[in-house]
């Protein structure tokens, strides 16, 4: 086999391999600070921090999904990095209501930001 056709053969195997490459988002290392409350909330009341945590986790227990809410106002939707995905409640549920920093790989699409948390925890000044 010659060159020619070997290079025909490889190069568009290269090109799809560095196409699926670029499009897979590996994730970007991140630390968030802010406040663990039911999305709902974030998004219907416009809050900047929790009522309660009675309140945080009361909607928790009924289903709705739990988010960090940064002071600058971005929501950080808590994702599984597994497959099939799991709920992150059971993660957070412990710091509803709570003012948190957490770190992990944040994931974007569409204005959307989505976090894989790897370490979370209570900060003691919730100012």
């Amino acid at each position: 086999m010659n060159l020619r056709k070997v290079a025909h053969i490889l190069l568009p195997s290269a090109l799809v391999i560095a196409a699926l490459a670029a499009g897979a988002d590996a994730g970007k290392p991140v630390t968030v600070k802010g406040y663990v409350l039911d999305s709902a909330c974030a998004f219907t009341k416009s809050l900047k921090k929790p009522i309660s945590t009675q309140c945080a986790v009361a909607c928790a227990k009924a289903g709705s999904p739990l988010v960090i809410l940064t002071d600058s106002g971005t929501v950080y939707w808590p994702i599984a990095d597994t497959t099939p995905s799991s709920g992150q409640n059971e993660k957070l549920l412990p710091f509803a209501g709570q003012k948190v920093t957490a770190s992990g790989k944040v994931f974007q699409r569409g204005g959307s930001s989505a976090l894989v948390i790897e370490k979370i925890e209570a900060l003691s000044d919730q100012k």
